[in-house]
């Protein structure tokens, strides 16, 4: 898979997300990044701990957030991204489901798009990636957390996003999937997704794993958010074991050697 002008081998590494929120108010991060300069030297130093994209949000998307207008998003976002580019080559992806802001963050040199509603909250996303030709992750989401089956009914669930992506042009080989782990799901169900991610491999599509520091590892650990980067790891680990190619992470560093150590036990 090409995402900006770097090749993934999505069939033999795990690569590294790191996340980079432009907001003041993300239940991690919220505040530290808003700075510019403090922004740029967290990606010049997630770089150099591994990190293969850095994935720019401007909308905190926890659990009771605040929806901000689309205006004050792309305020947040377009001269990140741009900054991004302007010093280095890593690959940028845009975390956001609005077309006006996905649109200005790919005319700003963004290299894929991450909805977290995949595809099904705005329509014209998917127009906007096939139009400007790059990938795209889809994450599975939902109002509710009432299911018949659950594995059976996320996996259908993410094969209509596909299906949305497909009628709008968007080829196979720019589609990515995230489970959603944290989003319309109940604490049990987001460890059973997390348990049985390589239900989501027979879907034929490379998996995104994104629980960085989430309230999944919180309610388990009974830990606060700046303090799940182990509890985190563990997942890391098991996605790794479950064929995910990519985990979307704060700690860079620490999960890129938790990838390292799961594959060199693997490979042997």
């Amino acid at each position: 898979m090409k995402i900006g002008n770097e090749y993934f081998d999505i069939k033999k590494e795990c690569y590294v997300m790191g996340i980079l929120n432009v907001t003041p108010d993300s239940f991690s991060d919220g505040g530290k990044w808003t700075d510019r300069d403090k922004a740029l030297q967290h990606v010049s130093d997630m770089i150099k701990e591994g990190a293969a994209i850095i994935d720019v949000g401007g909308e905190s998307t926890r659990p009771g957030h605040t929806q901000i207008t689309i205006e004050e998003e792309i305020e947040r976002v377009v001269p990140v991204i741009q900054m991004i580019k302007e010093n280095f080559s890593v690959p940028v992806s845009i975390d956001s489901y609005k077309s006006p802001v996905v649109e200005a963050a790919l005319k700003a040199g963004a290299d894929l798009v991450n909805d977290i509603w995949g595809l099904k909250y705005d329509r014209r996303v998917a127009d906007l990636i096939a139009e400007y030709q790059v990938p795209c992750c889809l994450m599975h989401n939902r109002d509710n957390t009432e299911y018949e089956n659950f594995l059976e009914d996320v996996c259908q669930e993410l094969r209509d996003s596909v299906k949305i992506a497909k009628e709008a042009g968007i080829p196979d080989e720019h589609i990515i999937l995230d489970p959603g782990v944290g989003f319309g799901k109940t604490y049990e169900q987001n460890l059973q997704i997390i348990h049985h991610l390589e239900c989501l491999k027979t879907l034929g599509y490379p998996i995104l794993l994104a629980t960085s520091r989430k309230s999944v590892i919180g309610l388990t650990l009974d830990l606060p958010a700046d303090q799940r980067v182990e509890g985190t790891l563990v997942t890391t680990v098991m996605g790794v074991e479950k064929g995910a190619s990519f985990v979307r992470v704060h700690d860079v560093k620490e999960n890129i050697r938790a990838i390292k150590m799961t594959q060199g036990i693997l490979r042997e």
